[in-house]
């Protein structure tokens, strides 16, 4: 037997609370006694457990356990401190109070234990993934003192590889033979009621176990892993505690096993617990010196690899960069993300601009369609920055170090001859855990043995150093990581995507404004620590499982109300206005516009106030005051014909709508070409059925297309809002059903190229997919979709396998589908969307704009209630590049601010403009590292795909322009020369470069 004598405990109390309160607090209350067999709960309560034992004296000298087995999550606390994570799904369910007892040790003592009423995936009701259950209740099932035989227990470890290496090496192995022969002859040697017998028994596996490999075996490098989601199935809160349990165990364990390694991403969950368990943040920071406990990554949480904006990913790096180089004096050289679902063609380059050059993932073993061709490789980006990635064969994060994994791992292995190394992370994952005592026994015993691939303990660094030296024989693979499943993501919980996008733009916007302020008063409080505080917040809901919409409710609200605290915080007037503007005697009221894009824009806007529109025009990345309009070339007009459809025109495009508000005819009015394909309607909704096989909020299977349903039922017909002149408008609603409804506003504002669709929707609908079909005519064997700091090509056709598990895929701001010297663009605000293909399996593909969904499970409440988005078609000539997509779609996204104010006469200024529209400024922000009041750091990129040289001007007083990479280091051999306006910079397809500008204030 495992465990022998036991003994029950002197008493055994407990205190609930819906909240997670301290150590501190939560033994300062009132227990009551219980006893096992009581339950408690119900979920996301907390139960603290007073447990006071007396070890037996008689146990001198044996290994005592406080048997603890209980649903929920459990942490044991001892003189203050947090010791060691408790919970059944994560194999420990004992802690050891002594590994041999001697008569000098505290026989009596008293310990608390931590209990979480969730588990280590939630509180599903029924399955994994189903929307917690609110009234669960959680079991105390076990709870006493035990004498632990760890000699029985080592001999259950010897059975168990002896036997695993019998079944998984196979009949044509002789090894598997002898294994199996060893095993029977341990069984015929022992006798379980004579532990004298046990030596003799360990002694013949050890046989087995000492017989080494040949030089050319493969080499597994293990590590210790624990992915913990920052919010999955269970909300944020929880994750702060789930880290803490599992790290916990992890240093128990460093301090039995000398040769273990471990590691941990995310920085938000270093943080988390640097703040709320100061000791063990002390340990781990102990560890983290001896090179055993390894922070990895180099981002702030383990984002989503498609969403978040290119800035964002920089930020995800830069914050996540600085943590660890500030608590652990490194920065990480690999970049980790083993769980997301897919990974931006951008993503080289921004690694390898933030001091990364490796990387490593699992996730495309998941892809349901095609198997990946390679374990390790060099991965290409857009720009053609390489980096030199790692796929664990073993197609998992969360091993437990058994036999049939690491021979997987070897035999998955989809590079033999060129590489015979790979990597091994064992420790339960997801919702933590991390790895256990067992499994550094089962790799101990495996670390050299004939038949086994060679097992060894590393480190990240020791592993990539190994397969640098692989390099010439490596593969590459060049564009986008793209996952084959899980593509529901790009649409699930619109509001989120939503809310990520809007808080991007007003980050990007508070962060030019207060820069402008900066240069114009050297004594401007610029805002850089709300600014970070902001950015953590939006970068801890870009984590994976939180911006895709793959969590439940709770997680929502939380990530919605961080959502609403950088909104709180952004959407006022800022400071910053005032010390911008000049001073003087005061004049009459106009109203300012301020532009936040690098290129002047001429648009309508609405006064503040008022229901009046004006045509202004305003320089680049700069302001204008504004008193009268200025006059458009060619007015709109809009037309109501007979038969109840409008026709609306702007000098620019003409559009003609039927009384349902779809498109039947789209046309540039100069050239007069028809962008509608014959027969067919553009701006056509349709719904889906939307039933994946099981992951609900992730998924969107090939198979909804054949459901397609367009949605025809009129609610309201089509009816001019705004007749003309600088705006035209005309609006309908439809049905979807007898919960649901479109309400469409269809906007053209004067000298504007695209045609404008403000959309809301009540939407209760349960398993559907709502689109927009925009069949056009023309014909493109692939579509460009904006990504992160460019773009890429998909194709619009199912030729292969590769293609048509394409069927549904993600762009940010705009995508574009080009004919010969024509094409059509689609522009999203708002929300990132994607654009599936119809269901034409012998012709080119029309794209769609996914819109809603209505998945049940884990949020049963996912989507339902009113949305607001809006999107633009805008026809073109020549290549999306000369139409100006990118600009049109960068304004729909970042509308301009008007201000009224009453100021001296203030003449129109712009801080920065680029010369080439190929050239994008996207970033202005004042440098973070080290912090300097007399500095700017200027992101810019190029958007088309091209080599350029461009102007950078500017009207700010410039005393330096040096290079610095993503983190802003400055590159001290690239001083740049500066002209009396700007600077000359040249650039690469899609690179992204940073500017570390010094400013020269007036007393300078």
């Amino acid at each position: 037997r495992l465990f022998g004598d036991t003994y029950p405990l002197v008493s055994l109390s407990c205190f609930q609370s819906p909240q997670r309160i301290p150590y501190d607090e939560a033994v300062r209350q009132e227990f009551r006694p219980v006893k096992v067999g009581d339950s408690f709960g119900p979920t996301w309560w907390t139960c603290w457990f007073k447990v006071e034992l007396s070890i037996p004296r008689e146990w001198t000298g044996k290994e005592v356990h406080l048997l603890w087995e209980s649903d929920g999550e459990g942490m044991v606390w001892r003189d203050t401190q947090p010791v060691q994570g408790l919970t059944k799904e994560g194999e420990k369910t004992s802690y050891i109070l002594t590994e041999a007892l001697k008569e000098t040790d505290p026989h009596s003592l008293t310990v608390y234990v931590e209990v979480a009423c969730n588990g280590l995936f939630g509180a599903g009701k029924g399955s994994l993934v189903a929307p917690p259950d609110p009234e669960k209740k959680f079991t105390l099932n076990q709870a006493e003192l035990v004498v632990f035989h760890r000699d029985v227990y080592e001999l259950l470890v010897d059975f168990e590889i002896l036997v695993d290496m019998a079944k998984f090496l196979g009949e044509e192995n002789q090894r598997s033979f002898q294994a199996l022969y060893v095993a029977n002859q341990m069984v015929n040697l022992l006798d379980v009621t004579d532990p004298a017998t046990f030596p003799a028994a360990r002694q013949l596996a050890s046989s087995i176990f000492s017989q080494k490999n040949g030089d050319s075996q493969h080499t597994i490098h293990a590590m210790g892993h624990c992915h913990i989601d920052s919010a999955w199935l269970w909300p944020y809160e929880e994750s702060v505690r789930k880290c803490a349990r599992s790290w916990v165990t992890v240093i128990r364990l460093m301090e039995k096993n000398p040769e273990f390694t471990f590691v941990c991403s995310q920085a938000q969950q270093f943080e988390w617990v640097r703040n709320r368990y100061p000791g063990l943040y002390a340990q781990i920071q102990d560890f983290a010196k001896e090179g055993r406990f390894i922070p990895v990554g180099g981002t702030w949480v383990e984002m989503d690899g498609n969403l978040p904006s290119g800035e964002s990913m920089v930020r995800q790096f830069l914050l996540g960069q600085r943590f660890f180089q500030q608590q652990f004096g490194r920065l990480c050289s690999e970049f980790w993300l083993p769980d997301t679902f897919g990974y931006s063609a951008q993503l080289p380059q921004l690694m390898r601009g933030c001091g990364i050059r490796r990387f490593l993932t699992q996730k495309l073993s998941w892809s349901l369609v095609n198997t990946f061709p390679h374990s390790t490789f060099f991965w290409e980006g857009i720009d053609g920055s390489q980096v030199l990635t790692h796929f664990p064969p073993g197609n998992s994060y969360g091993l437990q170090g058994q036999v049939e994994e690491m021979l997987k791992t070897m035999n998955n292995n989809r590079d033999k001859g060129q590489v015979n190394h790979s990597t091994a992370l064992f420790g339960f994952g997801d919702g933590g855990g991390g790895p256990t005592q067992k499994m550094l026994d089962r790799l101990t015993r495996m670390r050299d043995v004939d038949g086994l691939p060679r097992v060894q303990m590393s480190t990240p660094d020791q592993f990539f150093s190994v397969l640098e030296k692989e390099e010439p024989q490596l593969c590459t693979w060049i564009g986008e990581l793209f996952l084959e499943l899980h593509n529901g993501t790009y649409t699930t919980q619109a509001q989120i995507k939503k809310e990520n996008r809007e808080c991007e733009r007003i980050l990007h916007d508070v962060e030019v404004l207060s820069s402008f302020a900066l240069t114009q008063n050297s004594t401007f409080p610029y805002p850089s620590s709300k600014l970070e505080h902001l950015w953590r917040l939006l970068l801890l809901n870009q984590f994976h499982d939180v911006l895709p919409g793959s969590c439940i409710q709770l997680v929502v609200e939380d990530a919605l109300r961080y959502y609403a605290v950088v909104w709180i915080h952004c959407n006022t007037p800022p400071d910053s206005l005032t010390s911008i503007l000049p001073t003087g005697p005061e004049t009459a009221e106009s109203l300012l516009v301020l532009n936040t894009l690098p290129w002047e824009r001429t648009e309508v806007i609405s006064r503040t106030g008022e229901e009046t529109l004006a045509l202004v025009k305003v320089p680049s990345m700069g302001y204008s005051a504004v008193k009268d309009s200025l006059t458009p070339p060619h007015p709109v007009t809009v037309v109501k014909q007979a038969d109840g459809s409008v026709t609306m025109e702007n000098g620019v495009i003409a559009a003609h709508l039927d009384s349902m508000g779809r498109v039947i005819s789209l046309r540039l009015v100069h050239s007069g070409r028809e962008s509608v394909q014959d027969g067919h309607c553009a701006n056509q909704f349709v719904i889906f059925d939307d039933i994946p096989l099981y992951w609900d909020a992730w998924d969107a299977m090939d198979y909804h297309l054949e459901t397609r349903k367009p949605i025809t039922s009129l609610l309201k017909p089509l009816e001019i809002v705004l007749a003309g002149g600088l705006r035209g408008s005309v609006k309908f609603s439809l049905q979807i059903s007898e919960r649901s409804v479109i309400t469409q506003e269809v906007i053209l504002d004067a000298m504007c190229p695209y045609l404008r669709f403000l959309t809301q929707v009540d939407w209760n609908e349960a398993h559907r997919f709502l689109k927009v079909e925009f069949p056009l005519r023309v014909r493109s064997m692939n579509a460009t979709y904006e990504i992160q700091f460019g773009h890429l090509q998909r194709p619009t056709h199912w030729n292969t396998s590769w293609d048509w598990a394409r069927f549904e895929v993600w762009s940010h701001k705009w995508m574009d589908l080009q004919g010969c010297a024509r094409g059509l663009a689609l522009s999203g605000s708002g929300a990132g969307f994607s654009h599936g293909q119809g269901k034409r399996l012998h012709s080119i593909n029309p794209p769609l704009s996914s819109r809603l969904r209505a998945p049940k499970s884990p949020d049963a409440t996912a989507d339902i209630g009113h949305h607001q988005f809006t999107y633009a078609v805008m026809p073109h000539r020549g290549s999306f590049q000369e139409a100006g997509v990118i600009h049109c779609a960068y304004s729909l996204n970042y509308p301009l601010h008007t201000i009224p104010v009453v100021s001296v006469p203030c003449p129109a200024w712009s801080a920065f403009s680029v010369d080439s529209p190929a050239v994008v400024l996207e970033t202005v922000k004042q440098a973070g590292a080290p912090k300097r009041l007399d500095s700017l750091v200027l992101r810019l990129y190029e958007s088309y795909g091209s080599t350029v040289v461009t102007w950078l001007r500017t009207a700010l007083p410039i005393k330096e322009a040096i290079d610095c990479d993503l983190l802003e280091r400055p590159d001290p051999s690239s001083h740049l020369p500066l002209g009396e306006h700007g600077l000359t910079l040249s650039f690469t397809p899609f690179q992204v470069r940073s500017l570390l500008l010094i400013l020269r204030h007036p007393a300078q």
